[in-house]
């Protein structure tokens, strides 16, 4: 795929009244001790290099003396909001190992290590800008994908907790060609399964080191699952097709491999079962997701010229009515989530109408 078809740079969206309201009534939105403004202020800086010495667009930041113990203890607090509630009886235990900048893409993070000195144990953290379009894309990973997201708001500060796996751009690089044929199959299916989910819920530019494959070993076989790590393109791009991974250039090795190793009959039926999980996913937390749509249908996170493009090409695919009368990405992405459900329902004998 032409890389022009996927913006270069994608505007920083403000949280509006309506989002900010919406992660509030969901626990998103707190008081938290540090901003992302307050990190910038490092004093220096060293290039982080990978085992090979090739440089990682990641910098170790420093901080003058004086202000290095209070932007520490401010983290270690924001540790303790995101995964015990505040509770500071842990503060004593924890130790900040780095803080690092990313010199690479649209919201440059700090990723924080914070340490357990009692166990040895460790995560990290991002620290970003917050930017609407992500927070819609985290929200919609939350609500519609199998995996649960752990991120918290203040203002226009993001805090999102790590998510474990290999880079998909190294495992295909350093991994793909040495699997057995099981395990070729399983991570075929899981990305037939990846591109109808990004699809169905409008995520875009999934290329290859834009997400992570998480492995996890199940008694005698491993299983696979992709996971999304980078949400600032929600419903932001005009043409469908960065909507799908299997028509980004990046990913062309796994789409290779699913012609290898899966049966068409097999694609289909894991494009089926992925959408049938959706239309649960979308009816089981429909008060939500109907109150997340509300902020998105009455919020601007594109340009008119990339909704008429992307209404009119969802037309052309599926041949729904209602995408021609969207008037914005909310309701571009409620039509094509209820489309999902429609036809779950249609299809299924067994759900009752």
């Amino acid at each position: 795929m032409d890389k022009k078809l996927i913006s270069k740079k994608k505007p920083a969206y403000p949280i509006t009244p309506l989002l900010s309201n919406y992660l509030t009534a969901h626990g998103r939105n707190i008081k938290i001790p540090i901003f992302y403004d307050d990190l910038l202020r490092f004093q220096g800086a060293i290039e982080i290099l990978d085992q090979n010495d090739k440089d990682t667009l990641w910098i170790r930041t420093y901080f003058a003396e004086h202000e290095r113990v209070e932007i520490e203890d401010s983290l270690k607090q924001m540790y303790t909001i995101l995964h015990s509630d505040g509770d500071s009886s842990v503060l004593p235990y924890l130790n900040i190992d780095s803080i690092d900048f990313c010199t690479f893409g649209n919201t440059k993070p700090f990723r924080v290590k914070v340490r357990n000195i009692l166990n040895d144990n460790y995560i990290f953290l991002y620290i970003k800008k917050a930017d609407a379009s992500r927070i819609y894309g985290l929200e919609l990973e939350h609500l519609l994908s199998p995996n649960h997201i752990n991120f918290l708001i203040h203002k226009d500060t993001l805090i999102e907790e790590h998510i474990s796996g290999i880079a998909g751009d190294t495992f295909i690089e350093e991994h793909l060609d040495d699997l057995p044929i099981q395990d070729k199959r399983a991570l075929a299916k899981e990305f037939v399964k990846f591109n109808e989910r990004c699809f169905g819920r409008l995520l875009a530019d999934m290329r290859s080191y834009n997400y992570v494959i998480e492995i996890t070993q199940d008694f005698d076989r491993v299983q696979y699952r992709i996971r999304a790590v980078d949400f600032d393109q929600q419903s932001y791009e005009g043409n469908p097709k960065v909507y799908k991974p299997q028509f980004l250039k990046e990913n062309i090795a796994l789409v290779k491999l699913c012609l290898e190793v899966l049966a068409p009959g097999s694609i289909v039926q894991y494009e089926k079962e992925e959408r049938s999980l959706l239309a649960k996913r979308a009816t089981s937390e429909h008060k939500r997701l109907k109150h997340l749509l509300h902020c998105m249908k009455n919020d601007q996170i594109s340009t008119p010229k990339k909704i008429n493009q992307l209404k009119n090409g969802l037309f052309d695919l599926v041949g729904d009515v209602n995408f021609k009368k969207a008037k914005n990405m909310g309701e571009l992405l409620e039509y094509a989530i209820d489309f999902i459900v429609r036809n779950y329902k249609n299809e299924n004998p067994y759900i009752i109408k």
